[in-house]
């Protein structure tokens, strides 16, 4: 496995790699409004069955991202771009946003995703950043689990973030 920056070339390969996974679990929001304030609740919720959720090819966030400088590490695995990684900055606050984390669903389960946020934390580092901060579809349970396991830690959620509504919930940590 070799992590490297993506040239403009690998961004068509990444744009078709298979990002679909299953999940059998979601955070479901619960909020209440009474005289004494707000609450908010998020709660994992199991699903009946195993639900396989699909995302929209998202390349022209890509490409604006690899054309502002923004991080674009790609896995690379017997000769094939098999998973990526992109990041943001936010200088002012010293911040990597991790956008997307895409393994190919048949190269799951080998260390590219966690090869990938310790090269995007290298490369954080290089520029100052001292927190990556991830953005997740609150039915992406897989990625929540993942977060968890590399020391990303819960520390928010937005309900009008993704456009087609989904409740977006962030995992942030150091990168010191």
């Amino acid at each position: 496995m070799f992590i490297r920056s993506a040239f403009r070339d690998d961004l068509h390969d990444c744009i078709g790699l298979d990002s679909s996974y299953e999940t059998d679990c979601v955070w479901q929001l619960e909020q209440r409004e009474d005289e004494a304030g707000i609450s908010v609740a998020l709660r994992k919720v199991r699903l009946p069955r195993p639900a396989r959720v699909t995302y929209p090819p998202l390349g022209w966030e890509l490409l604006s991202r690899w054309e502002q400088g923004g991080c674009v590490l790609v896995a690379e695995l017997d000769g094939q771009v098999r998973g990526y990684v992109d990041m943001s900055l936010q200088r002012d606050h010293k911040l990597g946003w991790v956008h997307n984390l895409v393994v190919d669903r048949s190269y799951r389960r080998r260390g590219l995703g966690t090869a990938l946020v310790q090269e995007a934390t290298r490369w954080g580092q290089q520029r100052s950043v001292r927190r990556m901060m991830f953005v997740l579809q609150s039915k992406n349970h897989p990625a929540v689990l993942f977060c968890q396991h590399l020391g990303f830690a819960f520390c928010g959620f937005n309900d009008r973030y993704f456009a087609n509504r989904d409740i977006t919930i962030f995992f942030a940590g150091s990168v010191l």
